[in-house]
């Protein structure tokens, strides 16, 4: 098995975006064909499996050739096929189950395919986190504005851009969308539903310096009237509203992820 997914690694090419991908003939011999009309049979399964699946095939299966001098300087074309990872995963996938270079092809294709998959979603964890930091000073920002405005109960400012927003309250919030009363309602948010929030507080913030709004019922009233603005733009733009929007995992615990790699990276280059 270590053999095969030496080889497969060794085998594994970059294009110019820096997308990986395997060329057929190669792949032939590690998974254990000695005929390329065997291999191409296999091949054609899967390119016929990812559109079954509804993917386009041209993005992971892309035809070429080679042309090669034979006897007497005959000139053919040696036919081959651009592969991308998950272009191999499916060709693993329809091999031969008997061939035990099939069985480790599709393990290291799997692996590498969850490798990525936990990549892209360090990824957008670590934009909720920005994103997230971003609200909380929008909020520190509203909150001074609404002082100024002579809001005293800021819950009830705060639960008017709710539900301005949203169509509801914090609390039939939370539990419409399953979260736990403890937990804070934007630490379990997503991007678009953080990017939502965002403009809302900042909107606010503008409407209640620009137009010197004071009261605090006359600023729960901009409040509302911002977040129910902000919820007919999304619903115009034909955007998924904020409460069905699903929650997602605790920012608190990515939060504490990150400070641990940011320490262990610092004590490495004290």
């Amino acid at each position: 098995m270590d053999s095969v997914i030496e080889r497969l690694d060794a085998l594994k090419r970059l294009s110019k975006n820096g997308g990986e991908y395997w060329m057929g003939r190669d792949l032939q011999p590690i998974l254990g064909y000695d005929k390329w009309e065997n291999f191409k049979h296999v091949i054609q399964k899967a390119r016929e499996a990812c559109r079954s699946a509804g993917i386009e095939t041209k993005y992971h299966f892309l035809d070429t050739g080679k042309v090669i001098t034979a006897g007497k300087g005959a000139q053919l074309v040696r036919e081959d096929f651009f592969l991308t990872r998950y272009g191999c995963y499916l060709v693993a996938m329809n091999g031969e189950p008997s061939k035990p270079e099939i069985g480790s092809a599709q393990t290291y294709f799997a692996v590498q395919a969850r490798r990525q998959e936990l990549a892209d979603l360090s990824l957008n964890d670590e934009k909720r986190l920005e994103l997230r930091d971003r609200v909380k000073e929008s909020v520190k920002h509203l909150n001074s504005a609404a002082k100024s405005s002579g809001v005293v109960n800021y819950a009830f400012f705060h639960d008017a851009g709710y539900r301005g927003l949203y169509g509801m309250g914090l609390r039939a919030i939370k539990d419409w969308k399953g979260i736990p009363r403890k937990d804070d309602l934007m630490d379990r948010a997503g991007r678009a539903e953080l990017a939502a929030n965002e403009f809302r507080y900042t909107q606010t913030e503008e409407r209640l310096k620009q137009e010197q709004i004071k009261g605090g019922d006359r600023a729960e009233s901009v409040h509302n009237e911002v977040g129910r603005k902000v919820r007919d733009a999304i619903r115009n733009i034909g955007g998924t509203l904020p409460e069905n929007l699903p929650a997602e995992p605790s920012l608190k615990k990515l939060t504490g992820t990150r400070k641990r790699r940011l320490l262990d990276s610092g004590s490495q280059h004290a």
